[in-house]
Protein backbone atom coordinates (compact mmCIF):
# COMPACT_ATOMS: atom_id res chain seq x y z
CA UNK A 1 0.00 0.00 0.00
CA UNK A 2 2.88 2.39 0.79
CA UNK A 3 4.46 1.82 -2.64
CA UNK A 4 1.08 2.27 -4.29
CA UNK A 5 0.71 5.63 -2.58
CA UNK A 6 4.19 6.65 -3.75
CA UNK A 7 3.38 5.54 -7.29
CA UNK A 8 0.12 7.47 -7.31
CA UNK A 9 2.01 10.49 -6.01
CA UNK A 10 4.44 10.26 -8.94
CA UNK A 11 7.47 9.57 -6.74
CA UNK A 12 8.18 6.01 -7.92
CA UNK A 13 7.53 4.06 -11.09
CA UNK A 14 7.13 0.33 -11.69
CA UNK A 15 9.89 -0.91 -14.02
CA UNK A 16 9.18 -4.65 -14.16
CA UNK A 17 9.12 -7.76 -12.03
CA UNK A 18 11.77 -9.65 -10.11
CA UNK A 19 12.91 -13.05 -11.47
CA UNK A 20 10.18 -15.62 -10.96
CA UNK A 21 10.40 -17.94 -7.96
CA UNK A 22 7.96 -19.41 -5.48
CA UNK A 23 4.78 -17.34 -5.39
CA UNK A 24 4.02 -14.24 -7.39
CA UNK A 25 6.87 -12.18 -8.86
CA UNK A 26 7.52 -8.94 -6.98
CA UNK A 27 7.09 -5.62 -8.74
CA UNK A 28 10.33 -3.63 -9.07
CA UNK A 29 10.12 0.14 -8.53
CA UNK A 30 12.55 3.01 -8.98
CA UNK A 31 12.39 6.71 -8.19
CA UNK A 32 10.58 8.60 -10.93
CA UNK A 33 13.25 10.82 -12.54
CA UNK A 34 10.86 13.72 -13.10
CA UNK A 35 9.75 13.81 -9.44
CA UNK A 36 12.54 16.23 -8.58
CA UNK A 37 15.61 18.04 -9.91
CA UNK A 38 18.96 19.13 -8.54
CA UNK A 39 21.60 21.71 -9.41
CA UNK A 40 25.36 21.29 -9.26
CA UNK A 41 27.73 24.28 -9.42
CA UNK A 42 31.49 24.34 -9.94
CA UNK A 43 33.12 27.67 -9.06
CA UNK A 44 36.62 27.68 -10.50
CA UNK A 45 39.25 30.33 -10.98
CA UNK A 46 38.71 30.39 -14.74
CA UNK A 47 35.14 29.20 -15.21
CA UNK A 48 31.74 28.71 -13.62
CA UNK A 49 29.81 25.58 -14.55
CA UNK A 50 26.21 24.73 -13.72
CA UNK A 51 24.27 21.54 -14.41
CA UNK A 52 20.63 20.64 -13.74
CA UNK A 53 19.81 16.95 -13.38
CA UNK A 54 16.73 14.83 -12.77
CA UNK A 55 16.61 12.21 -10.02
CA UNK A 56 18.09 9.62 -12.39
CA UNK A 57 21.18 11.80 -12.60
CA UNK A 58 20.55 12.66 -16.25
CA UNK A 59 21.66 16.20 -17.12
CA UNK A 60 18.70 18.16 -18.48
CA UNK A 61 20.37 21.59 -18.75
CA UNK A 62 23.88 23.01 -18.67
CA UNK A 63 25.37 26.50 -18.46
CA UNK A 64 29.10 27.36 -18.55
CA UNK A 65 30.74 30.76 -18.61
CA UNK A 66 34.18 32.27 -17.95
CA UNK A 67 34.87 33.56 -14.47
CA UNK A 68 35.96 37.17 -14.96
CA UNK A 69 34.84 38.31 -11.51
CA UNK A 70 37.14 40.52 -9.50
CA UNK A 71 35.09 40.70 -6.30
CA UNK A 72 33.05 38.42 -4.10
CA UNK A 73 29.88 40.37 -4.82
CA UNK A 74 30.38 40.04 -8.57
CA UNK A 75 30.93 36.31 -8.24
CA UNK A 76 27.76 35.85 -6.17
CA UNK A 77 25.80 37.75 -8.82
CA UNK A 78 27.35 35.74 -11.66
CA UNK A 79 26.73 32.38 -9.99
CA UNK A 80 23.14 33.33 -9.19
CA UNK A 81 22.48 34.38 -12.78
CA UNK A 82 24.13 31.21 -14.14
CA UNK A 83 21.97 28.99 -11.93
CA UNK A 84 18.87 30.94 -12.93
CA UNK A 85 19.64 30.50 -16.64
CA UNK A 86 20.28 26.78 -16.26
CA UNK A 87 17.06 26.21 -14.29
CA UNK A 88 15.04 28.20 -16.83
CA UNK A 89 16.69 26.32 -19.70
CA UNK A 90 15.52 23.06 -18.11
CA UNK A 91 11.97 24.38 -18.22
CA UNK A 92 11.69 24.32 -14.43
CA UNK A 93 10.18 26.65 -11.89
CA UNK A 94 12.55 27.52 -9.03
CA UNK A 95 10.46 25.51 -6.55
CA UNK A 96 11.09 22.35 -8.59
CA UNK A 97 14.76 22.33 -7.61
CA UNK A 98 15.12 20.17 -4.50
CA UNK A 99 18.85 20.59 -3.77
CA UNK A 100 21.76 22.71 -4.93
CA UNK A 101 25.40 21.83 -4.20
CA UNK A 102 28.17 24.35 -4.87
CA UNK A 103 31.82 23.31 -5.10
CA UNK A 104 34.43 25.96 -4.33
CA UNK A 105 38.11 26.19 -3.44
CA UNK A 106 38.78 26.87 0.23
CA UNK A 107 37.20 25.95 3.55
CA UNK A 108 33.51 26.93 3.86
CA UNK A 109 32.56 28.02 7.39
CA UNK A 110 28.78 27.92 7.90
CA UNK A 111 28.88 29.76 11.23
CA UNK A 112 30.54 32.92 9.92
CA UNK A 113 29.45 32.50 6.31
CA UNK A 114 33.08 32.76 5.24
CA UNK A 115 35.27 30.79 2.85
CA UNK A 116 38.77 30.54 4.29
CA UNK A 117 41.88 29.82 2.22
CA UNK A 118 40.58 30.78 -1.23
CA UNK A 119 43.23 33.29 -2.38
CA UNK A 120 42.73 32.54 -6.09
CA UNK A 121 39.16 33.91 -6.04
CA UNK A 122 39.30 37.69 -5.44
CA UNK A 123 37.07 38.80 -2.58
CA UNK A 124 35.81 35.27 -1.90
CA UNK A 125 37.07 35.27 1.70
CA UNK A 126 34.86 38.16 2.79
CA UNK A 127 33.07 37.47 6.07
CA UNK A 128 29.39 36.67 5.59
CA UNK A 129 29.79 36.02 1.88
CA UNK A 130 28.23 32.54 2.03
CA UNK A 131 25.14 33.96 3.69
CA UNK A 132 24.83 36.34 0.74
CA UNK A 133 25.29 33.45 -1.69
CA UNK A 134 22.57 31.48 0.10
CA UNK A 135 20.24 34.47 -0.08
CA UNK A 136 20.97 34.90 -3.81
CA UNK A 137 20.28 31.23 -4.57
CA UNK A 138 17.29 31.07 -2.25
CA UNK A 139 15.13 32.31 -5.12
CA UNK A 140 15.64 28.87 -6.64
CA UNK A 141 13.91 27.23 -3.71
CA UNK A 142 16.34 24.47 -2.83
CA UNK A 143 18.44 23.09 -0.03
CA UNK A 144 21.91 24.62 -0.40
CA UNK A 145 25.23 22.99 0.44
CA UNK A 146 28.58 24.69 -0.19
CA UNK A 147 31.47 22.22 -0.14
CA UNK A 148 35.20 22.28 -0.77
CA UNK A 149 35.86 21.21 -4.36
CA UNK A 150 38.47 18.55 -3.51
CA UNK A 151 36.10 17.04 -0.93
CA UNK A 152 33.41 16.80 -3.58
CA UNK A 153 35.79 15.13 -6.00
CA UNK A 154 36.76 12.53 -3.41
CA UNK A 155 33.08 11.72 -2.93
CA UNK A 156 32.50 11.63 -6.69
CA UNK A 157 35.43 9.33 -7.47
CA UNK A 158 34.29 7.02 -4.67
CA UNK A 159 30.72 6.91 -6.02
CA UNK A 160 31.32 7.01 -9.77
CA UNK A 161 34.98 6.78 -10.70
CA UNK A 162 38.39 5.41 -9.84
CA UNK A 163 37.80 4.68 -6.15
CA UNK A 164 34.75 2.41 -6.06
CA UNK A 165 34.68 0.32 -2.88
CA UNK A 166 37.88 1.94 -1.50
CA UNK A 167 37.39 2.60 2.23
CA UNK A 168 40.32 4.98 2.83
CA UNK A 169 40.84 7.34 -0.09
CA UNK A 170 42.80 10.50 -0.79
CA UNK A 171 41.92 12.70 -3.76
CA UNK A 172 44.82 15.00 -4.60
CA UNK A 173 43.98 17.93 -6.87
CA UNK A 174 46.71 20.11 -8.38
CA UNK A 175 46.08 23.04 -10.68
CA UNK A 176 45.82 26.77 -10.01
CA UNK A 177 46.03 25.70 -6.36
CA UNK A 178 46.55 22.44 -4.52
CA UNK A 179 44.05 20.61 -2.35
CA UNK A 180 43.01 17.25 -1.00
CA UNK A 181 39.81 15.41 -0.12
CA UNK A 182 39.86 12.51 2.34
CA UNK A 183 37.41 9.65 2.80
CA UNK A 184 37.77 7.38 5.85
CA UNK A 185 35.50 4.37 6.08
CA UNK A 186 33.91 5.57 2.86
CA UNK A 187 32.81 8.81 4.56
CA UNK A 188 34.10 12.32 3.96
CA UNK A 189 36.53 13.44 6.66
CA UNK A 190 36.62 17.21 7.22
CA UNK A 191 38.48 17.49 10.52
CA UNK A 192 37.66 19.66 13.51
CA UNK A 193 37.49 22.93 11.56
CA UNK A 194 36.61 21.67 8.09
CA UNK A 195 40.23 22.13 7.04
CA UNK A 196 41.32 18.51 6.62
CA UNK A 197 43.10 18.31 3.28
CA UNK A 198 44.38 21.89 3.19
CA UNK A 199 47.76 20.69 1.97
CA UNK A 200 48.75 24.12 0.66
CA UNK A 201 49.94 24.81 4.20
CA UNK A 202 52.27 21.80 4.42
CA UNK A 203 55.92 22.78 5.05
CA UNK A 204 57.99 22.85 1.87
CA UNK A 205 61.29 24.45 2.75
CA UNK A 206 61.95 28.07 3.64
CA UNK A 207 59.35 30.64 2.59
CA UNK A 208 60.40 33.22 0.06
CA UNK A 209 61.50 36.53 1.54
CA UNK A 210 58.53 38.86 2.02
CA UNK A 211 55.89 36.15 1.40
CA UNK A 212 52.62 36.73 3.24
CA UNK A 213 51.46 33.98 5.57
CA UNK A 214 49.12 31.53 3.79
CA UNK A 215 49.28 33.55 0.52
CA UNK A 216 49.77 30.99 -0.97
CA UNK A 217 50.77 28.20 1.42
CA UNK A 218 54.28 26.74 1.20
CA UNK A 219 53.28 23.64 -0.77
CA UNK A 220 51.09 25.59 -3.18
CA UNK A 221 53.99 27.98 -3.66
CA UNK A 222 56.13 25.21 -5.17
CA UNK A 223 53.64 22.74 -6.67
CA UNK A 224 50.91 24.79 -8.38
CA UNK A 225 50.65 25.48 -12.11
CA UNK A 226 52.24 28.91 -11.72
CA UNK A 227 55.22 27.39 -9.91
CA UNK A 228 55.77 24.82 -12.67
CA UNK A 229 55.82 27.49 -15.37
CA UNK A 230 58.14 29.70 -13.31
CA UNK A 231 60.54 26.80 -12.69
CA UNK A 232 60.71 26.01 -16.41
CA UNK A 233 61.60 29.59 -17.21
CA UNK A 234 64.43 29.62 -14.67
CA UNK A 235 65.84 26.57 -16.46
CA UNK A 236 65.64 28.26 -19.86
CA UNK A 237 62.50 26.64 -21.26
CA UNK A 238 59.83 29.09 -22.39
CA UNK A 239 56.33 27.92 -21.44
CA UNK A 240 53.09 29.85 -21.19
CA UNK A 241 51.22 27.24 -19.15
CA UNK A 242 51.71 24.07 -17.13
CA UNK A 243 49.89 22.23 -19.92
CA UNK A 244 52.67 23.23 -22.33
CA UNK A 245 55.27 21.93 -19.87
CA UNK A 246 53.61 18.51 -19.67
CA UNK A 247 53.19 18.34 -23.45
CA UNK A 248 56.91 19.07 -23.83
CA UNK A 249 57.72 16.41 -21.25
CA UNK A 250 55.59 13.89 -23.15
CA UNK A 251 57.66 14.75 -26.25
CA UNK A 252 60.86 14.03 -24.34
CA UNK A 253 62.15 17.55 -23.68
CA UNK A 254 64.82 17.12 -20.97
CA UNK A 255 64.08 20.39 -19.15
CA UNK A 256 60.37 19.71 -19.05
CA UNK A 257 61.03 16.15 -17.85
CA UNK A 258 63.22 17.52 -15.06
CA UNK A 259 60.47 19.90 -13.96
CA UNK A 260 57.91 17.07 -14.02
CA UNK A 261 60.24 14.94 -11.88
CA UNK A 262 60.53 17.80 -9.40
CA UNK A 263 56.75 18.22 -9.33
CA UNK A 264 56.36 14.49 -8.72
CA UNK A 265 58.80 14.75 -5.80
CA UNK A 266 56.75 17.58 -4.26
CA UNK A 267 53.55 15.57 -4.58
CA UNK A 268 55.26 12.47 -3.19
CA UNK A 269 56.20 14.55 -0.14
CA UNK A 270 52.50 15.25 0.38
CA UNK A 271 51.51 11.62 -0.12
CA UNK A 272 54.23 10.41 2.27
CA UNK A 273 52.95 12.71 5.01
CA UNK A 274 49.36 11.63 4.44
CA UNK A 275 50.32 7.96 4.30
CA UNK A 276 52.08 8.17 7.65
CA UNK A 277 48.84 9.39 9.25
CA UNK A 278 45.99 7.79 7.28
CA UNK A 279 47.49 4.80 5.41
CA UNK A 280 45.15 5.32 2.42
CA UNK A 281 44.32 2.47 0.09
CA UNK A 282 44.41 4.72 -2.98
CA UNK A 283 45.62 8.13 -4.14
CA UNK A 284 43.52 9.62 -6.95
CA UNK A 285 45.16 12.44 -8.92
CA UNK A 286 42.99 15.20 -10.38
CA UNK A 287 43.03 18.83 -11.42
CA UNK A 288 44.73 20.33 -14.45
CA UNK A 289 48.16 19.11 -13.37
CA UNK A 290 47.09 16.01 -11.48
CA UNK A 291 45.36 14.75 -14.63
CA UNK A 292 48.85 14.07 -16.02
CA UNK A 293 49.10 10.87 -14.01
CA UNK A 294 50.79 9.08 -16.91
CA UNK A 295 53.83 11.32 -16.37
CA UNK A 296 53.59 11.88 -12.62
CA UNK A 297 52.68 8.49 -11.14
CA UNK A 298 55.91 6.61 -11.89
CA UNK A 299 58.31 9.24 -10.45
CA UNK A 300 55.96 9.67 -7.47
CA UNK A 301 56.17 5.93 -6.79
CA UNK A 302 59.98 6.04 -6.99
CA UNK A 303 60.13 8.92 -4.53
CA UNK A 304 57.68 7.20 -2.18
CA UNK A 305 59.64 3.95 -2.23
CA UNK A 306 62.49 5.78 -0.52
CA UNK A 307 60.32 7.09 2.32
CA UNK A 308 57.64 4.52 3.16
CA UNK A 309 57.10 0.77 3.00
CA UNK A 310 53.34 1.27 2.64
CA UNK A 311 53.09 3.40 -0.49
CA UNK A 312 49.49 3.47 -1.77
CA UNK A 313 48.54 2.90 -5.38
CA UNK A 314 48.39 6.12 -7.43
CA UNK A 315 45.83 6.44 -10.23
CA UNK A 316 44.29 9.11 -12.42
CA UNK A 317 40.80 10.29 -11.60
CA UNK A 318 38.14 9.07 -14.00
CA UNK A 319 35.83 12.10 -13.82
CA UNK A 320 38.30 14.40 -15.57
CA UNK A 321 37.73 18.16 -15.85
CA UNK A 322 34.05 17.63 -14.98
CA UNK A 323 34.94 16.11 -11.60
CA UNK A 324 33.70 18.94 -9.37
CA UNK A 325 30.46 19.43 -11.30
CA UNK A 326 29.67 15.70 -11.56
CA UNK A 327 30.40 15.26 -7.86
CA UNK A 328 28.23 18.25 -6.91
CA UNK A 329 25.32 16.73 -8.84
CA UNK A 330 25.91 13.33 -7.23
CA UNK A 331 25.92 14.86 -3.75
CA UNK A 332 22.78 16.86 -4.47
CA UNK A 333 20.98 13.74 -5.68
CA UNK A 334 21.47 12.06 -2.30
CA UNK A 335 19.67 14.94 -0.59
CA UNK A 336 16.97 15.30 -3.23
CA UNK A 337 15.97 11.64 -3.20
CA UNK A 338 15.47 11.78 0.54
CA UNK A 339 13.38 14.93 0.21
CA UNK A 340 11.23 13.34 -2.50
CA UNK A 341 10.23 10.52 -0.19
CA UNK A 342 9.78 12.74 2.83
CA UNK A 343 7.24 14.76 0.80
CA UNK A 344 8.04 17.95 2.51
CA UNK A 345 8.81 21.48 1.44
CA UNK A 346 12.54 22.04 0.76
CA UNK A 347 14.17 23.72 3.73
CA UNK A 348 16.38 26.69 3.02
CA UNK A 349 19.72 26.78 4.72
CA UNK A 350 22.84 28.84 4.67
CA UNK A 351 25.92 27.07 3.37
CA UNK A 352 27.35 24.28 5.45
CA UNK A 353 30.94 23.17 5.37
Amino acid sequence: MALLDLEQGGLVRATGHSPSGPGRAAVVYRVAPESGHVVGVDIGRRSIRVAVADLDGSIVARHDEPNRCRSGSALIHTVGDAVGRAVASAGLAPAEVAATVVGTPGVPDARTGTVHRAPNLPGWERKGLLHSLAERLRAHGSDLVVENDANLCAVGEHALGAALRVDVLVYLTVGTGVGMGVLVGGKLFRGAHGAAGEIADLPAGARASGARAHRPGPMEDIASAHAIVARCRTLGLSARSAREVFLSAADGDPVALRVVEEEAAHLAHVVAAVTAVLDPGLIVLGGGIGSNAALLAAPMRRALAATTAFAPEIVAGQLGPEAVLASAVTTALGTARELAFERREPRRTAARA
